[in-house]
């Protein structure tokens, strides 16, 4: 039996596109022609709820690409959220992002398999505690609250939150619906 027979069906597949509303079009259409370039994973269920996608697609945009925090940092967090869920199809789709925006094969193997992580510098250290610490306690102490504010900034400080908050709709999207990394892909957070 291959990897891909031991995966669970997926419970909700994107709507028909033959069948979409002229709204479900317009949305569609607008999500492809970003910077995504494509609609897939929790987009592609979401369309089902087209207000809901227009929305979450327009906030995934900024959580993605316009937030003050650099690439290598929102990376970071989307992994830490991945690997918290154990959410595949965010991990596959974003761990060659994270890579190219420059973690360390090291970093991103460490937050797999949840050891001790390589951190290149405060930044991404205080990036992942802050993370850790609301997946877990649902609150972020005064002294780590103190020195992310002295290492990020509240401006990016902001923004993290932003991303780990967007990640977690995205992750519970893809659990509950099992949208799982694309067949041929094998999991990596069992």
């Amino acid at each position: 039996m291959t990897q891909d027979q031991h995966r669970p069906p997926q419970r909700l597949g994107p709507p028909d596109p033959t069948q979409y509303s002229p709204r479900q079009q317009e949305i569609h259409e607008a999500i492809a022609s970003g910077p995504r370039g494509g609609v897939r994973g929790p987009l592609a269920i979401w369309l089902h709820r087209p207000e809901l996608a227009a929305r979450a697609q327009e906030l995934g945009r900024y959580c993605r690409y316009d937030t003050s925090l650099d690439p290598r940092l929102s990376e970071l967090a989307i992994l830490t959220m991945a690997r918290h869920w154990s959410a595949e199809f965010e991990w596959f789709a974003h761990k060659p992002e994270a890579l190219k925006a420059g973690l360390s094969p090291e970093l991103v193997e460490a937050i797999r398999t949840r050891a001790a992580p390589p951190y290149a510098d405060d930044e991404e250290r205080i990036v992942h505690a802050v993370a850790i610490a609301i997946l877990e306690t649902r609150a972020v102490p005064d002294p780590l609250y103190t020195e992310a504010v002295r290492v990020l900034g509240s401006d990016r400080l902001v923004d993290l939150v932003g991303v780990l908050g967007y990640y977690s709709l995205i992750s519970m999207t893809l659990n509950v619906f099992r949208v799982s990394a694309p067949d041929g892909n094998p999991p990596e957070l069992s």
